[in-house]
């Protein structure tokens, strides 16, 4: 299992490359040179959701638990570089914030709550935001294209029960019973894990109780999240010489993010990305060049944010104090 990722990197990686292979690199290549300075500023752009990242997912955390803005926003952009740029199946970024939440005074059930909260809505936002973009593309499409579309929208319907079922789930103590077969397994040896795990599934219920927050969340600032993003591809769009709208430009992100999720396992969505920017940009009337650009604008987003990322969070690993004391496991 530990070799899946890379093979996935591989495999994607020569995916890319065949693909920038069979639409003339030179051209792929003219275009974002001829692009300059406003990749920077697209990829500059990524800051705005980021920041919407952070104060939604900081919101779902208890009031006295609360970290500040400022290292919330931290955790974002190194959870951001994990799970962006290494072979971790996209979790890897939860598992080192949930340690760095602890560091910053957050008890362990209440940052796994946030973690698994903000998962499923965002989950079900990708969810919303991809089908308003599939309803626009069948809208807007020819005949021809029509049919793929509706097959893309159908995907995504069958896609909805299961976060469904994701976010009931939680309902059913998900960690309190799978921390109790495991205590019978061992012999009675993980008694204190089933305590722990009834207080993260409790914990769970509770950020589902707050009704505010949870709407607050989806409708304010996972919108804000989404339109942060189309407006990172508006701009690199406009930068490589086309004329595109920002609804075509969120169509794309809308797509891209659902896809990206369906192929988690793949590190830094490598190759799926680039040919989701081919065959949805094709639908949007963009020849091939440009959609590979576009793909490239967003790989240089991802090496200007997530290497430094990266940096960020060996820094946080070796030099951020710890808030909690020892044995608070509440």
């Amino acid at each position: 299992m530990k070799h899946i990722g890379r093979i996935a990197a591989l495999f994607g990686l020569a995916i890319a490359v065949w693909l920038v292979w069979r639409d003339h690199p030179a051209a792929v290549l003219q275009l974002l040179r001829g692009a300059g300075m406003g990749l920077l500023l697209a990829a500059g752009v990524h800051i705005l959701p980021m920041c919407a990242n952070a104060w939604d997912w900081r919101s779902l955390i208890r009031t006295a638990q609360r970290p500040t803005f400022a290292t919330m926003l931290k955790l974002v952009w190194i959870r951001e570089s994990i799970n962006g740029l290494l072979p971790v199946a996209r979790i890897g970024g939860e598992i080192v914030s949930f340690r760095l939440l602890g560091r910053a005074g957050v008890r362990p059930a209440t940052a796994v709550a946030s973690l698994v909260v903000d998962l499923q809505l965002t989950l079900i936002s990708q969810l919303v935001f991809a089908l308003i973009a599939a309803g626009w593309l069948l809208e807007h499409s020819s005949s021809d294209t029509a049919r793929f579309v509706g097959r893309l929208a159908w995907g995504i319907v069958g896609f909805a029960p299961l976060l469904v079922l994701f976010s009931l789930v939680q309902h059913a103590r998900p960690f309190e019973r799978a921390a109790q077969v495991l205590e019978r397994v061992t012999s009675g040896k993980v008694v204190n894990l089933v305590g722990k795990s009834a207080r993260v599934d409790l914990s769970v219920k509770l950020i589902w109780r707050q009704t505010g927050v949870v709407v607050r969340y989806l409708l304010i600032w996972q919108t804000l999240q989404c339109l942060g993003f189309a407006l990172e591809i508006w701009i690199a769009l406009r930068v490589l010489g086309t004329d595109a709208t920002f609804m075509q430009a969120f169509v794309i992100e809308a797509l891209i993010q659902i896809v990206s999720s369906v192929a988690f396992l793949v590190p830094a969505s490598l190759g799926v990305q680039e040919g989701g920017f081919v065959v949805i940009g094709g639908l949007l009337g963009f020849d091939a060049p440009t959609c590979l650009a576009l793909a490239g604008a967003r790989r240089i987003r991802d090496l200007l944010f997530y290497l430094p990322g990266l940096l960020a969070w060996q820094a946080a690993e070796y030099g951020w104090p710890s808030r909690r004391r020892a044995g608070d496991i509440r």
